[in-house]
């Protein structure tokens, strides 16, 4: 009989957004702050993409892959094109991680292009020590799948209650389907898993030189992309044999009380081994950190030291700070207490209405600043070289792409609702237009940062860490807002999320139930990020630098 893939939209539209944003967030990650690449910001980029395509390989879903549980509401994989559903996405997306990561460096800027005559192979850059161990990997992991080919089919057996008072052991009811069968997807899995590896190895190999590093670098930059792919495609085979070891080690039903997974011990020590082979550094990047740091000039500020700045200006953005507290709390509790009852739309506009009033108190506060110490005859407009935190800005990109996520969610299960006869209520309507209003309010207050009148000081370091604090807390708010609205559909709208999942693999009140806890824990998310003080987010070693005078003051 042919497979036959049902595949729902998200499960092609949500890859694709985490492809999207995966690209943008590392092209960010690899542009350094003076607007070119760096050995720092190349390394971090490495580390970036190791770090997304680990995550991105999971198995857990397909642990229990071709075993039938005694119980019919409990979810299961049993048919070979959910199987391979569920193995292809984690073998795909941690090789899609690690190609995204070559595409993703800047191209040459130079008038002239740094090119080198030999040719590069990819056994020139492969860590040989690496390599072979991976190799023994997918050759251990293929002998298993081999094993679990072999492996009859058992019917589960359902559990008999005992009567009163009798006692005995407990047996094992699950069974399992045809061992060929699940053979069959998890070969499939290993065979795109090895095809894939040797695919992104080419284009580590061939991908073009990078202008900020010198040709020894280049080289080892290579060594260190295979270094992590290896690592992560040597867990996913080794998972792989534990799924078809889990399979291959369960007894026949009603015959035996015990039974153990060695290959799951020998996943937990492959992955171990790779977690701490370490990949190599980049010698000038060694260099750097070898060399003495240079000492902190006056022109050099990082968003610590205003607490320590006797400048009024300092001062105000400091205090500025506790009162944004109060600009969200008062507002938050006149809308709850003047609103009606309990509803969707009202735990939307509360929490659009306290980002907005955050964010008209950042502005008043800039326009007061500019106000009160604002000089045309200030040397410089002082602009930071970073002007938000690397974190607070990954966060903040996240939170946007899992906004637009459960939107697009809430939508599809609208409409999968309404063809059923049933339609719910269409959360999204007010999330929307909430999130558009809150984006219009950031405009101005982005704008009044970016044309404030330089502060007429000595420090001309001063200017540029007002204006990273203050970007820093537009950021944060918008970033929370995001989360919470995230979170709040979810809760909300979890209906229409039980409806799109479908009840195949699970009841429609577990989806229900997972999409009200997920939403709880965005919700408590946004809480949390939105009380970090943006202190937090700023450097520790060095400080934000203010790039040199750009733009006279007007």
């Amino acid at each position: 009989m042919p497979l036959q893939f049902d595949l729902p939209p998200m499960a092609l539209l949500g890859p694709l957004l985490a492809a999207v944003g995966i690209y943008g967030l590392l092209r960010w990650v690899v542009w350094a702050p003076g607007g070119g690449t760096s050995p720092k910001s190349v390394s971090d980029h490495a580390l970036w993409v190791g770090v997304i395509g680990w995550l991105a390989s999971t198995l857990q879903g397909a642990a229990n892959a071709g075993i039938i549980p005694s119980s019919p509401q409990t979810p299961s994989l049993q048919q070979p094109a959910d199987i391979l559903q569920a193995l292809a996405w984690p073998v795909v997306g941690c090789l899609g991680v690690h190609a995204l990561g070559q595409l993703s460096y800047p191209g040459p800027r130079r008038s002239r292009r740094l090119a080198t005559l030999s040719v590069r192979r990819v056994r020139d850059f492969l860590p040989r020590g690496l390599a072979w161990t991976t190799l023994g990997i997918f050759a251990a992991s293929a002998g298993t799948i081999v094993w679990a080919a072999t492996q009859p089919a058992y019917r589960p057996v359902p559990p008999v209650t005992p009567a009163d008072g009798a006692t005995g052991p407990t047996f094992f009811q699950d069974g399992r389907i045809p061992g060929t069968e699940l053979a069959a997807c998890l070969g499939a899995a290993l065979v795109l898993l090895a095809a894939g590896t040797i695919l992104v190895l080419w284009l580590i190999a061939r991908r073009r030189q990078l202008e900020a590093l010198d040709a020894g670098d280049n080289a080892l930059l290579r060594a260190i992309a295979m270094n992590r792919l290896m690592r992560t495609v040597s867990t996913v085979a080794a998972g792989l044999a534990a799924i078809a070891g889990n399979f291959a080690s369960r007894p026949e039903p009603a015959t035996a009380t015990s039974w153990t997974n060695l290959t799951a011990l020998g996943a937990a020590a492959v992955l171990f081994v790779m977690w701490m082979w370490k990949p190599p550094q980049l010698d000038s990047l060694l260099a750097s950190k070898v060399r003495n740091r240079p000492a902190q000039s006056s022109g050099r500020k990082s968003i610590r030291d205003l607490r320590t700045e006797k400048h009024p200006a300092s001062v105000l953005a400091v205090s500025l700070g506790a009162l944004l507290g109060l600009a969200a709390v008062v507002p938050g509790i006149a809308v709850l207490l003047l609103s009606g009852p309990a509803n969707p739309v009202r735990t939307t506009v509360i929490s659009a209405v306290m980002a907005a009033c955050v964010l008209l108190a950042i502005l008043a506060g800039e326009l007061l600043l500019a106000r009160n110490y604002g000089s045309s005859s200030a040397a410089v407009r002082g602009w930071p070289v970073q002007p938000v935190a690397p974190a607070l800005l990954t966060a903040a990109v996240i939170a946007l792409l899992l906004l637009a996520a459960v939107v697009v969610m809430t939508v599809l299960g609208d409409a999968a609702l309404g063809a059923e006869g049933t339609p719910g209520p269409s959360g999204w309507v007010p999330t929307a237009v909430a999130t558009a209003a809150v984006a219009a309010t950031a405009v101005p207050a982005i704008f009044a940062v970016r044309r404030r009148r330089g502060i007429d000081t000595s420090d001309d370091g001063l200017d540029a860490a007002l204006r990273t604090v203050t970007l820093n807390r537009i950021v944060r708010i918008l970033a929370a807002f995001l989360l919470a609205q995230a979170g709040g559909l979810l809760i909300s709208a979890n209906r229409p999320v039980a409806a799109l999942m479908g009840t195949q693999t699970a009841p429609a009140e577990m989806w229900a139930g997972t999409a009200v806890a997920a939403g709880s824990v965005l919700v408590a998310a946004a809480v949390v990020l939105s009380v970090i003080p943006v202190n937090a987010f700023g450097p520790r070693g060095r400080p934000a630098a203010r790039r040199a005078p750009v733009e006279p003051a007007r």
